[in-house]
This record gives structure tokens, sequence and C-alpha cells, in this order.
């Protein structure tokens, strides 16, 4: 199985939001080239996931697996992102899609956050 990756962000009508979320993708693309990886949005910036999808579907995945880069699930994450997951697995009956966790909720990221907001605090007395 040919494995893709999605990364789906909210989306901002600035271009300039998207910068850390390219250099996200551009990080995962150099630590596995072999792996096709599309940025995807809710909102005001493309490829939606539909698009995304078919995209790697296009690509000869057979499997895709979706990480929203949002800090917490909220109804985007909770409501939008199933539907049009269904979306994306009735236009490819053949692709197996997974949902993982919200970026924000993985243990490592929020110790990533933690160590950040720690920083700004500068070295213990």
């Amino acid at each position: 199985m040919s494995h893709g990756l999605i990364l789906f962000a909210h989306g901002a009508r600035d271009p300039r939001w998207a910068l850390p979320f390219e250099a996200v993708a551009a990080r995962v693309r150099a630590a596995r080239p072999g792996v096709p990886v599309r940025l995807a949005y809710l909102e005001f910036m493309a490829p939606n996931l539909p698009d995304a999808g078919a995209e790697l579907a296009g690509a000869g995945c057979t499997r895709i697996e979706v990480v929203p880069m949002f800090l917490g699930t909220g109804g985007h994450v909770r409501k939008d992102l199933p539907a049009l997951l269904d979306r994306v697995r009735a236009a490819h009956p053949g692709l197996h899609v997974t949902l993982h966790t919200a970026v924000g909720e993985m243990d490592s990221v929020m110790m990533a956050m933690a160590a950040a907001a720690l920083a700004t605090l500068g070295e213990p007395p």
C-alpha cells in the first residue's frame, strides 16, 4: 500500500498565516521523501480536503493519514472534518482514510509548547 499524508488546517485570508504549516510539511517531506504530503484547508485557501485527497489518490496512494493541524478537537475537527472525509471516501471507494488526533492534543506537541512557554521565562534561578 502506498501511504499519503494530509495535514489539515483551518485556512485564512492572509497567505502568511500558512507559513508555519508549509514549514511543517517541508520537514515531513524531508524526513520521508517517498511519502506524498499535502496541506489541505477548511476554508479561504486551496486545496480543500476533497481536492487534496483526489490528488493523493491520483498519485497512487491507497492509504491516506489525515492529521488535523488544530490545537484541540473543536467543532471543525468534530463535525466539519468527518463530513469532508466522507466525501473523500465516497469519491475514492478503494482508498483507506485514517483520521488522527488533533496535533495539539498529542503529548509531544504539548511538551514542545510547554518548553517554548518555559523558554520565555529564561533560565531558572
